[in-house]
């Protein structure tokens, strides 16, 4: 017996994700595990009946459930009874649900728990990989649940999934007059009148400059929509954060919201045992009064509400400056290499004015790059303390109309904050963003993340090796030292990688040196740019850097390199997924460090850039763009994808060298699916400046097919080769001309074998197609010779321009006869016979093959006897024999015998 089940006081949510989990589960029954909330109550007062196999928690025989499906909560405390199924060893326990885990959780053998706005939406997305059908009435129950869980999409627990929920919910017929008749029900008059008590006694309080709002009261009975009127207190408040603090019966009801990222709903929730999101959490407290629950709740509030950002929260440090006999061009260079607006310009040691980057344009535009910033900046400077509120940096900016202000301390720049760093506070959620989770050097910052566990999980025991083994090392020389890149991304998507790169704060190629003789390999270092590789004998190695920063001298250029700090070395990284790093030194083992927020956009799925000039200083993130956002189903956030499209406009790939552009496209062509990269590269104008003699239109039906293509031929026994990238360029090209193909070729420096096979591919596959589409019977071995025409490089795309089903299954007689039919007879056994070595070997070998596919020789013997005659019919050259030499009379010539033995000797010497 299977059932679904969900959390006591049963919202919508909950509702909605046990019709779906039904989906997944067909043959399971529904269980309400208690009350229900008012909404869901007047909702199945008029569906029940179309729910399936509902059941009363009374008439369930614990014994015989084998499966528990828990969805909206993975509390033990919140499913009543049904907790007793924890304690037995038949029951399967699955998870799905959309809170934080927390002590005291359940475990489950499925678990599928992922921060959303609602739970409904991990299940709606389930449904959709399955490709299950739901009715317009399911449609509208799930939506229920996402669009009260979201507060109609406007809650800032809200993601970009459970948008994409609703609108897949809308295209199978979700009725919104329903959704909206169920969400605004009118208020009870026990609402009414528990809502003007909580107004009355609403108590404002100012904790680290966020305001907070505590509402108490006390009812005989029990008023649901607690949660709703908390809300409503919100909206008519207008505050930062709202408690509300009701004994209902006998017990105390919390409810908390706040949009702020200054208060944890959650956590504070979780000091009443209770529970819920960062944005909007409850509770319920027995044996105590409102009064002391409330005095406690203060309490609690007052330690845990965060500090406002400050200026130094979100300031750039250390700043680049110039001075002001610093030319215009120099400072242009400056601000393009590190991707600053704007610069402070020391002189004698204090701050005498800022150059903008619309005054280097301006200059440079009027042809003044040679002269001085001391003309162009501008004097009158509005400078800000490092502990100045955010909220007054905002007025400031406004008041002044100033983009930039330099942070100073006494007569010291210490750093600078721009309209940038304050915008990304207000719409891009900055305590994520520009924060590390690893230090807490200001007392403020937020806790550690650390994903060893995930790493244990994901790693061979090898790699686990290398990097403890790493730790120690720095350790020893008082360096640190991080994993960084596509191995932490990989990680934490539970995909195997095993390449290691090691960012080091220290000598790099000393660390490098040091680590090698602890894990045994050989160092070969790269002075210039204080990188090494340790090189393994089983060809494995790992990339050791010392950190560092990279510039570009114009764009396209390839990087120069200065030492600088670990988090200087992951900004100039391509994507935030990239830019993570995890510590390795002992006492921080599995430490995350995430500067850029590249954990949330893996869990929403974005791919984005670290600054505007991205791609200008180097296009080929355009195609890796691509690539990581088909590779991991994700998609590119709309101001990346707009500066990739301004990227296009201005050429900026046409700048970059064929050897760097090849690397990137070879990189796509070797991916499991490299179809779909290859339609977005059309899409956004970059397979123009790849490929301009070929139009993709004509090409795509072919390399859409590939895929299908290359499962066939592993299924016929082809065996794929070794150069993955190959059969898609083969495709890509084969309808253009050799001498078309012969310069693409040159222009990507592809070797003369692989050109070969191009140009083979291009000058055969028409006459090969015909052959196999005749109408009229041909010899196996016929069509063979044909096949074999052209390289085996080239069968998948030869498989997708077949369209008979007879040249199809001719194709795949050939594929298999090859695979079956090759000869045992080799060129020892033809040497064998007393044939001479040379070409006729070869001939011989390949008629013998011929026939036997044919069907006219079936053994080993035959083959051998074939060989033999057709050798013997074109009088093939056979070994000479040597002739025993005459040997004299002993009377002509006394002394022969003793001179052969001597030569003889002499022979077996050399």
């Amino acid at each position: 017996m299977e059932i679904i089940t969900t959390h006591v006081n049963t919202d919508l949510d909950g509702l909605a994700s046990m019709v779906a989990a039904q989906k997944l589960y067909p043959g399971a029954e529904l269980v309400f595990p208690g009350k229900l909330s008012r909404n869901v109550e007047e909702f199945l007062a008029l569906h029940k009946d179309t729910l399936k196999n509902v059941r009363n928690i009374k008439d369930i025989n614990i014994s015989k459930v084998k499966r528990l499906i828990m969805v909206d909560t993975k509390s033990p405390g919140r499913v009543s009874k049904l907790k007793e199924l924890f304690n037995l060893p038949q029951v399967e326990v699955h998870i799905f649900d959309h809170h934080p885990r927390a002590e005291g959780d359940v475990r489950g053998k499925v678990e599928v728990v992922e921060p959303l706005g609602a739970c409904s939406t991990l299940l709606i997305e389930k449904i959709r990989s399955k490709g299950l059908e739901i009715t317009p009435l399911e449609a509208t129950i799930m939506a229920l649940g996402i669009y009260e869980d979201t507060g109609c999409l406007v809650f800032t627990n809200t993601t970009p999934r459970d948008i994409r929920a609703a609108a897949f919910l809308l295209e199978q017929g979700a009725n919104l007059a329903v959704v909206a008749d169920f969400l605004g029900r009118p208020l009870t008059q026990d609402q009414k009148s528990l809502l003007k008590r909580l107004l009355v006694s609403a108590e404002h309080h100012q904790i680290n400059g966020t305001k907070i709002l505590i509402a108490r009261g006390s009812e005989d009975e029990f008023v649901g929509g607690l949660a709703l009127l908390t809300h409503k207190l919100a909206e008519i408040e207008q505050i930062d954060a709202v408690f509300t603090v009701v004994e209902m019966e006998d017990r105390v009801h919390i409810v908390g919201r706040c949009p702020l990222k200054e208060v944890n709903c959650k956590e504070v929730m979780e000091q009443f045992g209770g529970g819920g999101h960062p944005a909007a959490a409850s509770a319920t407290v027995k044996g105590q009064g409102v009064d002391e629950v409330a005095d406690a709740l203060l309490e609690i509030v007052k330690g845990m509400v965060r500090p406002p950002l400050t200026v130094g929260d979100i300031m750039s440090s250390p700043v680049k400056m110039v001075f002001p006999e610093t030319t215009i061009e120099e400072a242009g260079k400056i601000m393009l290499r590190y991707g600053h607006t704007g610069l402070p310009v020391i002189g004698k040691g204090k701050l005498v004015g800022v150059i903008s980057r619309r005054d280097v344009e301006k200059a440079t535009h009027h042809g003044l790059g040679h002269a001085p910033v001391k003309g162009y900046m501008t004097v009158n400077v509005v400078t800000v303390q490092r502990d100045m509120n955010i909220n007054d940096v905002q007025d400031l900016m406004i008041e002044k109309d100033i983009g930039r202000l330099p942070v100073v301390e006494g007569d010291m720049v210490v750093g600078i904050v721009s309209r940038t760093d304050v915008l990304q506070t207000l719409h891009e959620g900055f305590q994520g963003r520009y924060s590390t989770t690893y230090t807490d050097k200001n007392g403020n910052s937020p806790k550690s993340s650390n994903i060893r566990p995930d790493m244990q999980r994901v790693l061979p025991g090898r790699i686990m090796g290398i990097l403890a083994k790493a730790g120690e090392v720095a350790e020893n020389l008082n360096y640190q030292v991080y994993a960084v890149g596509g191995l932490v991304r990989d990680v934490l998507l539970k995909v195997e990688n095993l390449d290691v790169d090691l960012v080091v704060e220290g000598d790099g190629i000393l660390m490098a040196n040091k680590l090698a003789e602890v894990i045994g390999g050989r160092v070969r270092p790269h002075e210039k740019f204080g990188t090494a590789e340790i090189l393994f004998p089983d060809g494995y190695w790992v990339d050791v850097v010392t950190a560092r920063v990279e510039y570009y001298e114009y764009p396209a250029a390839l990087p120069q390199v200065e030492q600088s700090s670990l988090k200087h070395d992951l900004y100039r990284r391509d994507f935030t997924i990239n830019a993570m790093a995890v510590a390795l030194n002992p006492g921080r083992f599995g430490e995350l460090v995430d500067y850029f927020n590249g954990r949330e956009d893996l869990q929403i799925g974005a791919i984005r850039v670290l600054h505007n000039l991205s791609f200008i200083e180097d296009p080929t993130r355009i195609l890796r763009a691509i690539r990581f956002e088909q590779r991991y189903d994700m998609a590119v956030e709309p101001q990346t994808m707009r500066l990739i499209k301004e990227a296009v406009r201005e050429k900026v790939i046409a700048r970059l060298s064929t050897e760097r552009m090849w690397g990137e496209l070879k990189s796509i062509l070797e991916e499991s699916d490299p179809e779909h990269m290859l339609d977005r590269m059309s899409e956004l104008g970059v397979w123009d400046y790849l490929f301009p003699e070929i139009t993709f239109w004509e090409v795509q039906p072919v390399i859409s097919e590939m895929p299908q293509a290359l499962m066939i031929l592993r299924n016929w026994g082809w065996a794929e080769p070794a150069e993955k990238w190959l059969p898609y360029f083969l495709a890509i090209l084969h309808w253009t001309t050799q001498d078309t193909a012969h310069t693409i070729c040159q222009r990507y420096f592809l070797g003369r074998r692989q050109t070969d096979k191009v140009l083979d591919t291009i000058a055969h596959w028409r006459a090969a197609l015909k052959s196999l589409s005749a109408t009229e019977d041909v010899p196996l071995s016929e069509l063979t010779k044909i096949v074999q025409t052209l390289p085996r490089e080239a069968y998948p795309l030869f498989l997708t321009l077949l369209e008979d089903k007879m040249a199809i299954r001719r194709f795949r007689l050939v594929m298999e006869s090859v695979h079956r039919q090759k000869p045992s007879v080799n060129g020892k056994d033809i040497r064998g016979m007393g044939f001479k070595p040379g070409p006729m070997y070869r001939i011989a070998l390949d008629a013998l093959w011929r026939a036997r596919l044919d069907g006219l020789i079936s053994d080993r013997d035959e083959e051998l006897a074939y060989v033999k005659a057709y050798l013997e019919s074109r009088n093939a050259p056979k070994i000479e024999t040597k002739q025993p030499e005459a040997v004299g009379s002993q009377g002509n010539r006394p002394n022969q015998g003793t001179q052969g033995k001597k030569s003889k000797g002499k022979k077996s010497r050399v």
